[in-house]
């Protein structure tokens, strides 16, 4: 199970995932030309504009962090949001809630699905 913190203006623990998926991506830069060794493509390294996505499924861990959560998203703001994945590590930085779903049943708990993408710099520590 991971563990959710953020926005560090919040600094709390908001949600345990049960499940959660981390993606990065970088595009890339074409740089081949007519002089490329055996016309193969060539890429501009260090180039590109890289991404993360997070997405979780959990539960909250308690009613004001769902509202401040829910209150993120509908106003659009991006926040500094921490992202701890044990035995992976933790994703530090600046995301915006792109995705926030609700379900429950009438004799369970209500648990909630939830996607973020970077919106700037982030750092990574392994664990």
């Amino acid at each position: 199970m991971g563990r959710f913190c953020g926005p560090t203006s919040f600094s709390l623990t908001v949600a345990g995932l049960r499940a959660r998926q981390i993606a990065f991506n970088a595009e890339t830069v074409d740089v081949t030309n007519a002089d490329s060794a055996g016309h193969w493509r060539e890429l501009l390294a260090g180039a590109g504009v890289r991404r993360a996505a997070v997405s979780g499924a959990g539960v909250f861990r308690d009613q004001a962090s769902d509202l401040r959560l829910r209150q993120i998203f509908f106003d659009g703001l991006i926040e500094t949001f921490q992202v701890v994945v044990p035995g992976f590590g933790t994703i530090e930085g600046p995301f915006q809630i792109t995705a926030l779903e609700y379900r429950g049943d009438h004799a369970g708990e209500v648990t909630f699905d939830m996607s973020l993408d970077s919106a700037g710099l982030l750092a990574f520590a392994a664990a």
